[in-house]
């Protein structure tokens, strides 16, 4: 069972005005068909709205033309306010992938400089060239450069 408020919202919806239809229309017949108002009536037809770009430029369009209505377009720029503005956000900052680990890289240089056949330090700066050093190889390094450097 519906309600009494229930059944005038229904009737009203059903007899809502399409103020934009209208817009669309009168610009139509006044600017001798322009093709930006024939693509926002085929717009409109097929998805039912326009974005606020499009309603602003149909209200630039409707200013041009003296006999419309003022709530029209009162109506029109209402619809436009109450519709967000959307943009793009910057693009970040390119930055590198990897940043290169000079702790460990000044480490390793300076137990290769008091024992430059260190196989194992050699293979980590192997590693540590192609950023794939872990850290807990890193934590390696370090232990090793406190015992041989002593």
């Amino acid at each position: 069972m519906q309600h009494v408020g229930q059944k005038n919202y229904l009737a009203t919806m059903s007899r809502q005005v399409d103020v934009i239809e209208k817009i669309l229309a009168a610009c139509y017949k006044e600017l001798n068909y322009s093709l930006f108002i024939m693509s926002l009536m085929h717009q409109y037809e097929e998805r039912g709205f326009l974005t606020k770009k499009q309603m602003i430029g149909l209200r630039d369009q409707a200013k041009k033309i003296e006999g419309i209505p003022s709530g029209w377009l009162a109506t029109l720029e209402a619809n436009i306010e109450r519709l967000p503005d959307r943009f793009k956000s910057d693009k970040p900052d390119n930055k590198p992938l990897f940043e290169p680990d000079e702790k460990t890289a000044v480490l390793m240089a300076d137990i290769l400089l008091k024992f430059p056949g260190h196989k194992r330090i050699l293979f980590l700066k192997g590693k540590l060239s192609d950023n794939s050093i872990s850290p807990a190889e890193k934590n390696e390094v370090e232990k090793l450069h406190k015992l041989l450097m002593k």
